[in-house]
């Protein structure tokens, strides 16, 4: 009877953490950390491509880029939860902390568990590179908490596309080949634009889809500041700038490479058909097909690299 009792009990302890596990894991929300995994997987590809890659420098900034979004994520939930901005009616995926499946402390522990991680991993890659880029993971760090905390949290104040672009685009591509290489290259700048651009459609299609929610509570993302005829406009600009800023690179490869590009554009228009289509929750389908065009046009710029 004793061993029934302990079997049900253990039993009961595994369905416990496994349930908890699923919450801890959609509040990391994976289907959107193709937005840093994606820029790092590019820095690290213009590296071997430039025969200066190095696999441990290389795998640290892929922990670094992954880890900051997702201690991001974390403190997005906690403190848009103590902001009032996840309200019953929400229209994105449910919020850990607003839904009561994860207490507010152990988020807020969870996000400088997990920003801790990403900071000791960027103290390693110091080691193979130069000290002068602590001040640039202080600054990262620090925007972690900034873009929705502090007395002017970025994301509240218009300023989330431009962090979008920056530290998902710009930075993770120049220095992820900057820590290999030991310098910058132009090429890594100007190919960070595309992938920032399409990354921050990532964060049109959340923002258009709370934008009631959002102006309701005092959130002045660029669509409740400029509307969301705007953020629809946006998204397209962001989709077309992408490729134009990839064509001198095209005109350097083969023709057939062209034709997954023009591939990737129908299926660009696709999802911006359904973002001008779509309301309330049917839009985060449209989240997660923008995310999946991130990974498909960072796959297609990768290739096309090395085939010229």
């Amino acid at each position: 009877m004793s061993g029934t009792f302990q079997v049900q009990k253990s039993n009961i302890f595994v369905g416990f953490m496994t349930e908890k596990g699923k919450y801890w894991l959609e509040a990391a929300r994976p289907k959107t950390l193709s937005a840093s995994l994606c820029p790092a997987l590019l820095g690290c590809a213009l590296a071997l491509r430039d025969g200066v890659f190095r696999p441990l420098p290389a795998a640290l900034c892929v922990l670094v880029a992954l880890l900051a979004q997702i201690a991001s994520n974390f403190a997005n939930d906690y403190f848009d939860f103590k902001k009032g901005a996840d309200a019953d009616d929400r229209l994105g995926p449910e919020r850990a902390v607003a839904s009561g499946r994860i207490s507010p402390r152990a988020m807020l522990a969870a996000t400088f568990a997990t920003l801790a991680a990403a900071c000791v991993c960027g103290l390693v890659l110091l080691f193979y590179s130069t000290w002068w880029l602590l001040p640039l993971g202080v600054a990262i760090a620090i925007c972690v908490l900034a873009y929705s905390a502090g007395p002017f949290p970025l994301a509240y104040n218009g300023l989330g596309d431009v962090c979008v672009l920056l530290f998902y685009g710009i930075v993770p591509v120049c220095f992820t080949y900057y820590v290999q290489a030991l310098s910058f290259g132009s090429l890594s700048l100007w190919m960070s634009l595309p992938v920032g651009l399409l990354s921050v459609n990532i964060l049109i299609v959340n923002n258009y889809r709370d934008y009631e929610q959002d102006a309701a509570v005092g959130k002045r993302t660029s669509v409740v500041m400029f509307g969301r005829r705007f953020g629809r406009l946006l998204y397209l600009a962001d989709g077309i700038l992408a490729v134009v800023f990839t064509l001198p690179l095209l005109l350097k490869t083969c023709l057939w490479v062209v034709l997954p590009y023009a591939a990737f554009f129908l299926l660009f228009l696709s999802t911006w058909r359904e973002l001008t289509h779509f309301e309330g929750r049917a839009l985060n389908q449209t989240l997660g097909h923008t995310a999946r065009n991130v990974l498909f046009y960072t796959l297609l710029l990768i290739l096309t690299l090395f085939l010229q």
